[in-house]
């Protein structure tokens, strides 16, 4: 079982517009509504992709009956956290001509402290019995950086491997306690670390303990950095056009795949390099198919297609 853990889900509502046009009123069709949040979406993908998977998350309010009707409704094994507050919204417009979607995402309301207690105790019970762990998104008031990196800090004592996708001081602390993996955008990554140069700011988080740091780089593709060994640089050859909020989800998706199947792609060793490329293709093909979904949290029945267009290459390949 792939456990994916998402402190600050949220109730995803998604427009399609025939074109945007900011300060505009505009007709649309009725939008769609279902329980989002980083790890959700993340965990619709693993099941779509034939595995076996649990997510965690909170919920509150009448907006948290909503999430929790939506996974019941949906067939997604899931156990919720109950929280005083109502689980927070997230709003998408999809700009049908340009494939660009503009968010609005609530913060999140706070997690009292019995709150933030029972999630992570929640957490590391279920996450003894995983094969890998997922955390993912923001993280509301009452659940920051010092409580992911006791959290991530308990799996790894556990030796469960765990990969986080945050930004800002969670990403630095996650590293700091031993993440095997993060999955940092180019965006996040800069002002986390404050390097420009996407190896760069992935070697900081390596010094810092992680293991292996996975970078999206939007339509250039991706870069996978190991402790050891070489880093690759994925990308597909062709600009895809479409919804691009699920996409990192989908990145986060594959690289939990790895972790559960067992690889150790940070070591410098023949097996390990060719379990980054793998991870590599992978992940690509599946952000690249999300991208083609109305929304988040699902894949283009092409990804396994995508696969065999990815062009895949070492840095020292790149820099010649």
């Amino acid at each position: 079982m792939i456990l994916t853990i998402t402190p600050n889900p949220a109730v995803d509502l998604t427009w399609h517009v025939d074109r945007f046009e900011p300060g505009a009123t505009h007709r649309v069709a009725t939008g769609a509504s279902r329980a989002g949040g980083k790890g959700l979406n993340a965990a619709r993908v693993l099941q779509a992709t034939g595995h076996r998977v649990l997510a965690l998350a909170t919920a509150g309010g009448a907006t948290g009956d909503e999430l929790r009707a939506d996974l019941e409704a949906s067939g997604l094994p899931h156990r919720l956290i109950t929280m005083s507050a109502a689980t927070r919204r997230t709003v998408a417009i999809v700009d049908d001509r340009t494939g660009e979607a503009s968010l609005l995402n609530e913060a999140g309301a706070p997690l009292l402290p019995t709150e933030a207690v029972a999630l992570a105790d929640a957490a590391e019970e279920l996450g003894r019995t995983a094969r890998a762990v997922a955390i993912c998104g923001s993280l509301p008031p009452g659940f920051g950086a010092d409580e992911l990196g006791g959290l991530v800090e308990r799996l790894a004592a556990a030796h469960v491997p765990t990969v986080v996708d945050t930004s800002g001081s969670g990403i630095l602390a996650a590293a700091s306690a031993g993440a095997r993996a993060l999955k940092p955008n180019r965006e996040e990554l800069e002002a986390a670390t404050g390097h420009d140069e996407p190896l760069a700011g992935a070697r900081s988080l390596l010094d810092r303990g992680a293991r292996l740091v996975v970078v999206s780089l939007g339509a250039d593709g991706l870069l996978v950095v190991p402790r050891d060994g070489v880093p690759v640089r994925a990308r597909l050859p062709r600009v895809l056009h479409g919804n691009a909020t699920g996409a990192g989800d989908a990145v986060v998706a594959a690289i939990a795949s790895s972790l559960a199947d067992g690889d150790e792609p940070w070591a410098a060793t023949d097996a390990a390099a060719h379990a980054r490329a793998r991870l590599a293709r992978r992940a690509t093909a599946w952000s690249a198919s999300a991208v083609l979904m109305p929304l988040a949290g699902e894949l283009s029945p092409d990804h396994a297609e995508l696969a065999d267009e990815v062009r895949i290459t070492t840095i020292d390949e790149d820099d010649r």
